[in-house]
């Protein structure tokens, strides 16, 4: 069993360029809180082996997503829930005044920075490098 607070600080920064927090993580899958700034497009990527769900908790943006059946964007407000399939490609930003703030739960856990490619997405991305 665990028990965690939330952290104080960010513990860095996803591959695409979001700050992250890390919340929890056990055999089966993580669970991080990610913000991103108002205005920040963050790098297009793919997972090789990580599947993701995100919840949005707060903010407003954009999340490109794109597999072999076809593509959409979707709107990122509170509320919204969002899967990304291993192997999807997908890019995401922050399009309202104050940060995109959501949860991501990760399956399997997060094997390292490694996981993500990245790869040419629809938008310029403005976010700093991780």
């Amino acid at each position: 069993m665990q028990t965690r607070s939330f952290p104080s600080s960010p513990d860095g920064r996803s591959p695409a360029g979001a700050e992250i927090r890390y919340l929890i993580e056990g055999e089966t899958g993580g669970m991080i809180h990610s913000t991103v700034p108002s205005g920040q497009v963050n790098r297009a990527t793919v997972h090789a082996t990580v599947s993701e769900f995100w919840h949005v908790l707060s903010g407003e943006g954009q999340i490109w997503r794109q597999d072999a059946t076809g593509e959409e964007t979707t709107v990122l407000r509170r509320g919204v829930s969002i899967d990304i399939p291993v192997g999807t490609a997908f890019q995401y930003r922050c399009t309202g005044v104050d940060p995109l703030q959501f949860l991501c739960i990760s399956m399997p856990r997060w094997p390292g920075d490694k996981e993500a490619t990245v790869i040419e997405g629809p938008w310029k991305p403005t976010a700093p490098e991780g």
